[in-house]
């Protein structure tokens, strides 16, 4: 006899309720309306990926920008309010956003 059974024993008239609340999943960071720009671009040759038009706190920005860094596996750098990655990543950087719930705008290319 499980511990299930001894209660339904004690309390017979007891029926359980289930959880029909959904937890809303809490991002770590700040959403905005706005989507955000992920845009393409070439610099002394090398491709590198920019995302601008994230209007959160610059903590938020910076811990944006690590978590993308280290999803990736790359350097980058975060500068006059957009983040720089090194790299042609759009794709890999669109399904993350998405999947944290931003909006997000291919732009170029």
């Amino acid at each position: 006899m499980d511990l299930k059974d001894q209660l339904k024993n004690l309390f017979p008239d007891y029926v359980p309720e289930e959880n029909t609340e959904k937890e809303s999943e809490k991002s770590d960071y700040w959403l905005q309306d706005d989507p955000i720009i992920c845009k393409y671009e070439k610099r002394k040759g090398k491709p590198i990926t920019i995302l601008e038009g994230y209007n959160g706190a610059d903590s938020d920005f910076k811990k944006l920008a690590k978590d993308l860094k280290t999803f990736l596996g790359v350097g980058g750098s975060f500068k006059n309010e957009s983040i720089i990655i090194q790299g042609d990543y759009r794709d890999k950087i669109m399904e993350f956003l998405k999947d944290h719930g931003f909006s997000v705008k291919r732009v170029g290319g």
